[in-house]
């Protein structure tokens, strides 16, 4: 008895090239032609073509904008590109994955509410198979989710016990609420601080601040302290006093207008945003998605 070919002649013919697919899988990851093309060693020119190509072959749009989002035909097709590439990768006898990912993330509160959120549905369209489950982390403290698969945490980057990769330097400067610059105003020098109220926090030193500014001032060792940055922006939107915070930390307060910049200089912070993870956890595909994503949406 004969058995059955799956695909003939003309099967085969629908089928769409290796390099198509592969293409579509990192632009709508990357969504930008040239680090597409620049991960896959193509001109930017041939990574329109190919997918054009797939979606003459396809007969539907997989892109909708020029922001490279996924049409809903797209996002459907994506999730079978990305199951039939990762069968592909898998060694003969390896056992089928299941086909959605949980993705645990423990992740600082203001990293995630000011930079991680707003550009989350990014990956939530592009990876719509990958289902993310986020945990707060607490900067400085090392206190995460113990069974976490990737950790952001804020810090001087020396981890000894993970593997971890830069994300994010930031710039220091003083901020406060509009009712409380017209009340204390105007601020024209640094030493026009003097005498005020100085919110504090262990992630935000001063004086780092006023070094730069040329004020010999100790550490303020009085008013209120927050181990938390987004505790001290709303205080300071509640004209508690002055803050000093990173700009990409503070702009959802700064784009709201209830905290403005008192002085033109901003400092560069002594710690930054790292990425970090156990060993092995990268031969992960859906953690070294994550990863490469946030490394990409953060540039």
């Amino acid at each position: 008895m004969r058995t059955m070919a799956l695909l003939d002649g003309a099967g085969l013919r629908r089928i769409p090239p290796i390099q198509c697919l592969i293409t579509f899988e990192a632009l709508a990851r990357l969504r930008n032609v040239t680090q597409t093309a620049d991960e896959l060693c193509v001109t930017p020119s041939a990574v329109s073509h190919r997918v054009k190509q797939l979606e003459q072959m396809l007969g539907t749009r997989l892109f909708g904008r020029s922001d490279f989002s996924l049409t809903t035909e797209g996002s459907n097709y994506l999730a079978q590109v990305r199951e039939g590439l990762s069968a592909l990768l898998r060694l003969p006898g390896a056992g089928a994955a299941p086909g959605r990912k949980r993705l645990k993330i423990a992740v600082t509160p203001t990293f995630a509410r000011a930079i991680l959120i707003p550009r989350l549905r990014q990956f939530t369209e592009a990876y719509p198979e990958i289902d993310l489950a986020l945990h707060v982390s607490i900067p400085l403290l090392d206190v995460v989710a113990e069974d976490a698969d990737l950790v952001v945490r804020y810090g001087p980057g020396h981890y000894a016990d993970m593997e971890h990769v830069e994300l994010a330097r930031d710039t220091l400067t003083p901020l406060a609420s509009p009712a409380f610059v017209r009340e204390h105003g105007p601020f024209e020098r640094p030493d026009s601080l003097e005498g005020l109220t100085l919110l504090r926090s262990p992630l935000e030193p001063w004086r780092t601040w006023f070094a730069a500014a040329g004020l010999d001032w100790a550490e303020p060792s009085e008013g209120s302290q927050f181990n938390d940055v987004g505790l001290m922006c709303d205080a300071a939107a509640a004209g508690m006093g002055v803050a000093p915070v990173r700009l990409k930390l503070a702009a959802p307060w700064l784009d709201q207008g209830t905290l403005v910049r008192l002085f033109d200089l901003a400092v560069p912070s002594p710690y930054a945003h790292y990425l970090c993870w156990h060993g092995g956890a990268m031969e992960r595909w859906e953690c070294a998605a994550f990863a490469q994503w946030l490394q990409a949406a953060m540039k």
